[in-house]
């Protein structure tokens, strides 16, 4: 399986190469306010925008992955709490749940 992964990734980096060696054509850009940049190769432009919106699209993910890990850092104090009162422990020997005292609410 692990060589059926590298073929594959072989394979797409092949294609994207090629794809970039015939895309070298010069082309204007022009941004607002009438500013132009002339002259850039193709590829630089279509590396560009996907850098820009590979950076974007992380952006995006970094409010759910925030939400998610306090969820489990939550669900972790909960679980050690309940491991201790079934060791013999009581409830109030472990102090209280952050949630117990400011819950948190969903977004």
């Amino acid at each position: 399986m692990r060589y059926l992964v590298w073929a594959l990734r072989l394979v797409i980096f092949v294609v994207v190469l090629l794809f970039a060696l015939k895309n070298t054509d010069r082309v204007n850009v022009y941004f607002f306010a009438d500013h132009l940049i002339s002259e850039v190769p193709l590829i630089v432009v279509m590396l560009a925008s996907f850098v820009v919106g590979a950076v974007f699209g992380l952006l995006l993910t970094v409010p759910g992955v925030m939400r998610r890990r306090r969820e489990i850092a939550s669900l972790r104090r909960q679980l050690d709490q309940a491991r201790a009162v079934a060791k013999g422990g009581s409830a109030a020997d472990a102090p209280p749940s952050p949630d117990a005292i400011l819950p948190v609410t969903p977004l």
